[in-house]
């Protein structure tokens, strides 16, 4: 890239619309800023990109990628919103919803969950094809003001990163392999760690789903007046545009 590029910045295409981005910017931080949304599931804002949901993967130069990690450049043409990209995100949320249990009409989380909203945003209307699995998992109620319920749990990892990275202490970490792998604590329960329900971490925006629940204001919004009772996932970076 030539100094000019990095001074001015540069543009690049997504699904023919012209983006403006500068040096350092993935698709998604270009795209963020230009009103354009790219479904996501593991990335937000403030923690490291991760890259492992790969609800946001796009087609840049032919290739399938990471738009939260994948660099922009300059002349880029990338496809974001195409019938093969929307079959493969409306999969990979079909499968999230299988491997767990995620019972949306009981669920205080409703309204708020980003799982749940990306359902609705991919247009989740018929009969799924997939098995649904039925984990067992157990209930952490542990700890005074958060319970843990990992049934809902779908291992975005951003309690992981924001415990680390934000708080400093790393309450959450991976254990185990392939299918699984899950979201643990580093202890015998959460009450066994330094937890607190101040941390990032424990934030009602970082758990994209209902696996942490802080106590005594899980039902504090009503049904109708929560994020997503608002408009589509998305509709706040698209507004961007009008």
């Amino acid at each position: 890239m030539s100094g000019t590029e990095k001074e001015t910045g540069f543009t690049f295409t997504i699904d023919g619309v012209e983006i403006k981005a500068h040096a350092g910017q993935t698709i998604m931080e270009a795209a963020d800023a230009a009103g354009v949304y790219i479904p996501r599931l593991c990335d937000h804002e403030g923690l490291r990109h991760q890259g492992s949901c790969r609800v946001c993967t796009v087609k840049a130069g032919g290739r399938s990628v990471a738009a939260c990690t994948q660099p922009a450049a300059p002349g880029q043409a990338v496809e974001n919103e195409t019938p093969h990209l929307t079959k493969m995100r409306r999969d990979l949320v079909e499968m999230l919803f299988h491997e767990g249990n995620h019972l949306c009409p009981i669920c205080e989380a409703s309204g708020n969950c980003e799982l749940q909203a990306m359902a609705y945003r991919l247009d989740m209307t018929e009969a799924t094809k997939f098995p649904y699995l039925e984990p067992c998992r157990a209930l952490d109620a542990s700890h005074p003001d958060i319970a843990l319920d990992t049934n809902r749990c779908i291992s975005c990892g951003r309690c992981i990163r924001a415990s680390q990275d934000v708080d400093g202490k790393g309450v959450f970490g991976y254990v185990g392999r392939g299918i699984h792998r899950r979201v643990a604590v580093n202890g015998e329960n959460l009450a066994d760690t330094d937890a607190q329900v101040s941390d990032h971490a424990m934030s009602s925006e970082v758990c994209p789903v209902g696996c942490i629940i802080r106590k005594r204001v899980g039902f504090a919004v009503p049904i109708g007046e929560r994020e997503f009772d608002k408009g589509l996932i998305g509709h706040e970076i698209e507004e961007k545009r009008k």
